[in-house]
């Protein structure tokens, strides 16, 4: 896979997203997108993207795109929904990007969507409900 100059190594490391790597991220004034190549590691049985690693990465880049949004590094963001609709399927070699959308963000609950794409197929669409609070 060959990563666009806007693409750099994702920014944000976590216990849970650490064996899927590499990720690369994008960040724009109102979100984080993700760029990945579709690995054995990322992938069922049957050789196609887990939907539970989809779902997992969906979740979390919606959560820094509303931390993005929200611009307050105390607030502490949790998800209280998540659902996605699986509509393709990616497999190993394929790139996928994710593109969030911060829907709503204020007060005690922020909105978000996102959709998954393989080049201009559209592996899912997922949308999450997220807690906010701010420590103070």
């Amino acid at each position: 896979m060959t990563t666009p100059s806007d693409f750099k190594p994702h920014f944000r490391k976590s216990p849970v997203t650490d064996p899927w790597e590499p990720l690369y991220s994008r960040r724009r004034p109102d979100g984080v997108d993700l760029l990945i190549e579709i690995r054995e590691a990322h992938c069922n049985a049957r050789g196609f993207l887990h939907g539970g690693v989809l779902a997992a990465l969906c979740d979390n880049f919606m959560g820094l795109s509303l931390g993005t949004v929200l611009n307050n590094a105390k607030a502490n963001i949790v998800t209280v929904n998540l659902a996605v609709d699986y509509l393709g399927s990616a497999k190993v070699g394929d790139a996928m990007t994710i593109e969030p959308r911060v829907i709503r963000a204020g007060g005690s609950l922020g909105f978000c969507d996102a959709l998954a794409k393989c080049g201009d197929k559209l592996i899912a669409r997922a949308n999450a409900t997220f807690s906010v609070r701010v420590a103070e």
